[in-house]
């Protein structure tokens, strides 16, 4: 409990972060759901692709800014971000930005799979930092490019489905296509994330931990119940790089 509080207190950012880093991120994040619902209501995208466009922006953002500016600014884009969910779950049906993120099969629960996946989201990111450190940004990596890839790829070319568990009476499916592609994609997230954090040579061992890792990570995205996989798919992945990398 410690560490938790300890956590909170170091990564606050100051006053002067906050008004300046706050509108910002808020306007981004803004942004990226006003752009996403545009795709959307306008051109006719699907929501298994506008949802995606919206992750994968906040989780290279994510990712960009805990390389870049660290753990405090990445809280502080983590709170504006919230604060643009919330407006779009306050704003309901019909609305820009809510319906960039509604899916339509998931009547009549469509705003509790925008809270799930955003709560989801928040104690994954909130556990790996805490626990994991440095190491998070193999979960953001992770789930913002393996995981974002799974439902437009199954949403564009899946024709091999199976059902997955929902925590509400909504009919899951996922394709076997689509979690190809979160396995391959994954893979090449961990890849880039040693790139970027380690000086590590990739001899032949270490290329097949990193597969071996990608292939359990589409088993984990496959294998969570609905609107639940952005937890997992950050705090596995991390763990298993820390200890297996």
């Amino acid at each position: 409990m410690d560490r938790i509080f300890s956590f909170f207190i170091d990564n606050f950012p100051s006053a002067k972060t906050i008004l300046l880093g706050g509108p910002a991120g808020f306007l981004w994040a803004l942004l990226c759901l006003y752009v996403a619902g545009r795709f959307k209501m306008k051109l006719g995208m699907k929501t298994g692709y506008t949802r995606k466009i919206f992750h994968f922006c906040i989780f290279a953002s994510v990712a960009v800014i805990q390389f870049v500016w660290g753990t405090p600014i990445v809280c502080l884009f983590g709170g504006m971000t919230s604060l643009v969910i919330l407006l779009a779950v306050i704003l309901g049906d019909g609305n820009i930005l809510f319906e960039a993120l509604a899916r339509e099969k998931d009547e009549p629960h469509r705003s509790y799979f925008i809270v799930v996946p955003y709560l989801s989201t928040l104690i994954g990111g909130l556990a790996t930092n805490i626990f994991l450190e440095n190491f998070a940004i193999f979960g953001y990596l992770v789930t913002g490019f393996g995981d974002a890839i799974g439902e437009p790829v199954g949403t564009r070319f899946g024709t091999h489905t199976y059902r997955v568990p929902s925590l509400r009476t909504v009919r899951t499916t996922r394709s076997l296509e689509g979690s190809l592609a979160v396995f391959l994609v994954s893979s090449v997230a961990i890849l880039l994330g040693m790139m970027l954090t380690t000086g590590m040579s990739f001899h032949s061992i270490i290329l097949l931990k990193i597969l071996l890792i990608g292939l359990l990570s589409a088993v984990i995205e496959a294998a969570s119940p609905h609107g639940w996989d952005n937890m997992a798919m950050q705090i596995l992945p991390a763990l298993m790089v820390k200890y297996l990398l």
